[in-house]
């Protein structure tokens, strides 16, 4: 099979960083546990995290095909390599800000190239939608692998957690080797020559119709998905009055399901339209918030704490069954977009991708947040009916524009 090598590093890498990324909460318990920091400290590595995706990616999206896209990743993959050794050997609050400033960097690196990559090494907009499914997918086996991860090292000890950096490093480096004896064949180059170019390439890339479109739908998307996947424990600890281990457990079935749902997405788009894929899952999607949230609603002064997965109510494992039908939307919005673009825009493109999805994320977390306070957390969710309802417009809006022509700057 062409590109077998390229795809299973871009696989391996994708795992790997979905563990990173999606550990930072797990970190933040532990620098307050451990490192006796209170929670608005510990709070930053939020944003010593997402803050250099956005700034890394805006600045060498148009450069990075210059630079290589291979050469990228193996960067971003020595990068973290580091940042976790000096987080086991550092052991302070302050080497967590630089665990997660590395993995911020590096992430920016391997998703600009991962996207870009997708597109060269692919021949038709489905080839291209499958991929980027499955890919999507096996990072939400790595979310979910990193909740299995970390207990593991838990004990009396409380230096011991530490040691997951270690084998961290060993899939670090497992990656490093197999990207670096894996061969792609490609020649695309940037349509700009300088950096000020390139630049200014990204930036106009947002005035065109169809990027426009497709920057509201992703914005609108991850504000969708984070607010479920930050809120979900939270949700299950107060609202269906879940044990804190527990309400952790069951929001794996949320990680899993979306895991499960781009696996399936990468199946069904050869078989059907992408649009009537996306579209049937948002209408699925607010029929499960629409059938679960009035029950909770009245039932639960009924409620007790529940301790075992034995005890969860039904409902309990419909909500979080939710990311099996929200999962197929955003790689395939990211696909039929990219697709749409010619390859030389693939990397400015993608910058695009990452620097509003990581606003839509950080904005539908914080407003979600804010209602979860004031009118509690089932009313709360009923808030994400409106960007459901918004997308499918925009997805309808993108279909359209997306068969019209090829889109160029």
């Amino acid at each position: 099979m062409k590109n077998i090598g390229i795809k299973i590093s871009l696989y391996l890498n994708y795992f790997v960083f979905a563990i990173l990324l999606n550990s930072v909460g797990i970190v933040i318990s532990k620098s307050i546990n451990v490192y006796f920091v209170t929670e608005s400290q510990a709070s930053v590595l939020e944003a010593f995290k997402d803050l250099p995706i956005a700034i890394v990616s805006f600045f060498i999206a148009s450069f990075l095909p210059r630079f290589g896209y291979k050469k990228g990743m193996l960067v971003g993959l020595a990068i973290v390599f580091f940042g976790c050794l000096q987080m086991v050997f550092g052991n302070a609050f302050l080497y967590t800000k630089i665990l997660f400033l590395s993995i911020g960097v590096s992430f920016a690196l391997i998703k600009l190239s991962v996207y870009s990559l997708i597109g060269i090494i692919t021949n038709s907009k489905k080839e291209h939608a499958a991929l980027m499914s499955s890919i999507e997918g096996f990072f939400m086996v790595g979310i979910a692998f990193a909740y299995i991860l970390f207990p593991a090292f838990y004990s009396d000890d409380v230096n011991s957690w530490l040691n997951v950096y270690y084998v961290l490093c060993v899939l670090i480096a497992i990656s490093f080797v197999f990207l670096l004896f894996s061969k792609v064949e490609y020649q695309v180059e940037s349509s700009a020559s300088t950096l000020k170019e390139d630049l200014i390439q990204s930036v106009k890339l947002i005035i065109v119709p169809l990027v426009l479109v497709f920057i509201i739908s992703a914005f609108l998307f991850v504000m969708i998905e984070q607010g479920i996947m930050t809120w979900l424990p939270r949700f299950n600890e107060k609202i269906f009055l879940f044990s804190e281990n527990l309400s952790v457990q069951m929001a794996v079935i949320f990680a899993l399901s979306l895991a499960l749902g781009r696996f399936i997405a990468g199946f069904l788009t050869k078989r059907m339209p992408w649009v009537y894929l996306v579209i049937i899952c948002i209408v699925i999607s607010g029929g499960i918030l629409l059938g679960v949230l009035p029950q909770l609603s009245e039932n639960i002064e009924t409620l007790s704490i529940i301790e075992n997965t034995t005890d969860v109510p039904v409902l309990g494992f419909i909500l979080p069954l939710i990311g099996l039908f929200i999962a197929p939307i955003y790689p395939l919005l990211n696909s039929t977009v990219l697709s749409s673009l010619p390859k030389s825009l693939h990397s400015p493109m993608s910058g695009l991708i990452i620097i509003f999805s990581a606003i839509g994320g950080t904005i539908g977390s914080r407003v979600i947040g804010e209602l979860f306070e004031s009118i509690g957390g089932a009313n709360a969710f009923y808030f994400l009916l409106i960007p459901m309802s918004l997308l499918i417009v925009f997805v309808l809006l993108i279909d359209r524009m997306s068969k019209k022509q090829e889109v160029t700057v």
